[in-house]
């Protein structure tokens, strides 16, 4: 039984071994989770994955396998899809844009959705007040405002001062080797050695020097020689940066191959108060940042990854977040980060010529202290340089 799924797994470089798929078969037979595909997924997945690289391989295996058996889930109380659709595009002259006028600022922006949300009863298209598409209104999609609130649909005009969806990201895939060597050589820019640990290795030298002091066979151990730099990790993940996937999985596959002290964490767009290590659960399992400032000590490099790319309001305004109400502006929490972690560099995968037309990539780099580094191969040199030389 599932012998197809055992075989699929290890031809998409899932080490998986008879004796888990044993082990699986046993825990279904003594009924340790109910009939559902999604529980079935969670012990499958805790059964046969043993390295958190491999998460993406194994959901894009199950999707695989068990095509058309995964039902989506029920969402409550969210926006109709088919509100959502856009009917038709709305083109507009330069005339016309210029003629529609912006409600304001945020606050007033804010309020006066909540206000459309208790009065709009249906579906609207193409008008200028409404929530709805291919309008001239600040809410919805497809359509054109000078600055709104984007609801579904895809980003055409980059004016939006706020999204509003749900959306999946993808984990990252640590074992991608193409590229991944160049990334290497750079990240060994980053190196402190030590031998710390049990003495597992042969000192060739010292038994050589004991064995001629004393006349006799003297061996001599030592701990292995490692890289003693640790790193903390933090990976933009989703929107923007889908473009860029392949690039951070090559840095992500090279720095877990290049340091022994490393953690990871995603998150999207800017560190709020909530950080985590799986996409699929990071509505359900987060890590407090609070809880990553106190754990991981000073002694940590801090690398956060990202194109910068948002809105302003995300970085400076409460309640700025796309996918949930943050308490505290993410400025915020990118200064404490920063006061812990004395040595932080940003990576920025966009071209560098383009940041300057952000007004967001330009208040993080200010942030940062100019420590905003191009991820190219010359842009981690310089990185890993500012990191070795804080201390």
């Amino acid at each position: 039984m599932f012998l197809g799924f055992l075989d699929e797994l290890r031809a998409g470089g899932i080490n998986a071994s008879l004796k888990e798929h044993l082990t699986l078969l046993e825990a279904l037979d003594r009924d340790v989770i109910g009939w559902s595909t999604e529980e079935f997924y969670y012990l499958a997945r805790a059964t046969y994955v043993k390295d958190e690289g491999h998460l993406d391989r194994f959901d894009r295996v199950f999707s695989k396998v068990f095509r058309g058996v995964l039902a989506p889930a029920p969402e409550g109380h969210e926006i109709p899809e088919d509100w959502l659709k856009a009917i038709a595009e709305k083109y507009l002259s330069p005339e016309e844009m210029e003629e529609i006028k912006s409600l304001g600022d945020w606050d007033e922006i804010i309020e006066t959705l909540k206000k459309r949300l208790e009065e709009q009863k249906g579906r609207h298209q193409g008008g200028n007040k409404w929530i709805g598409t291919g309008g001239t209104s600040p809410y919805g999609n497809s359509g054109y405002n000078p600055e709104g609130v984007r609801i579904g649909g895809e980003s055409r005009n980059k004016r939006a001062i706020k999204v509003w969806e749900k959306r999946e990201f993808r984990n990252l895939d640590n074992d991608v080797e193409l590229g991944t060597r160049n990334i290497k050589v750079a990240l060994r820019r980053l190196r402190r050695f030590a031998r710390e640990g049990a003495a597992d290795e042969l000192d060739l030298d010292g038994t050589i020097d004991g064995t001629a002091r004393r006349g006799f066979l003297d061996i001599h151990m030592r701990p292995e020689r490692r890289n003693a730099v640790k790193l903390l990790l933090f990976l933009d993940i989703g929107g923007s940066m889908d473009p860029h996937i392949k690039l951070c999985e090559e840095l992500f596959s090279a720095a877990t191959a290049e340091f022994k002290h490393l953690e990871f964490f995603y998150f999207h767009n800017c560190v709020y108060e909530g950080v985590w290590k799986d996409n699929k659960r990071r509505f359900q399992e987060r890590t407090p940042t609070w809880d990553v400032l106190h754990k991981y000590g000073h002694d940590y490099k801090l690398v956060l990854v990202g194109d910068a790319a948002m809105s302003p309001y995300e970085i400076v305004q409460p309640g700025g977040s796309v996918e949930h109400f943050n308490e505290e502006a993410g400025d915020v929490w990118l200064k404490r980060l920063t006061n812990v972690y004395s040595s932080a560099v940003w990576l920025n995968p966009t071209a560098e010529p383009y940041w300057m037309h952000s007004q967001s990539t330009r208040m993080i780099r200010e942030i940062m202290d100019n420590r905003m580094f191009p991820l190219t191969l010359s842009g981690l040199e310089d990185a890993m340089r500012s990191l070795a030389r804080k201390k």
